[in-house]
């Protein structure tokens, strides 16, 4: 594994898979990508920090990048040639069981969800309250695991 890329280069290898999608459902998939390659590879995906925003787990720096748009079909910014085979895989993996979602279905999921739930409760946010709470890697790797775990036994 050549180590994390950039979450920019992982909504490019996305949309070069998938095409145009609004930018919530790329939040999303950039979200469960890292959660699973916390599971599946041991290691972060990318680097960029996850917040817990009111509709669900958000990176504000792909944030930044797509500001103002409802759809994107290509990242401007950002190299899918960068991800490796292990980290193709596993975007390839969540966006087999992801990727048909809509993004309204993957952010409820994600509000139903210990990491979300629990970075919210620590900064006292209400449901659909603005904030900027971090999603820590090391929850988001012990619940999807534990998910994981559960499907193998």
């Amino acid at each position: 594994m050549n180590g994390q890329v950039s979450v920019m280069d992982v909504a490019a290898y996305i949309l070069d898979r998938r095409g145009r999608m609004s930018t919530w459902k790329l939040q999303k998939l950039c979200y469960y990508s890292q959660a699973w390659a916390l599971v599946w590879d041991d290691a972060p995906l990318f680097g960029e920090r996850i917040e817990a925003w009111a509709n669900g787990p958000a990176v504000p720096d792909l944030y930044a990048h797509h500001r103002g748009r409802f759809y994107i079909a290509a990242a401007k910014k950002g190299n899918a040639s960068r991800l490796d085979v292990d980290q193709r895989e596993t975007v390839d993996a969540v966006l087999d069981f992801y990727g048909g979602k809509s993004a309204a279905w993957l952010s409820g999921l994600t509000l139903k969800e210990r990491p979300w739930r629990e970075a919210r409760h620590r900064e006292n946010l209400t449901m659909g309250e603005r904030g900027s709470a971090v999603i820590p890697l090391d929850s988001m790797a012990e619940y999807y695991g534990g998910l994981h775990s559960a499907e193998e036994a």
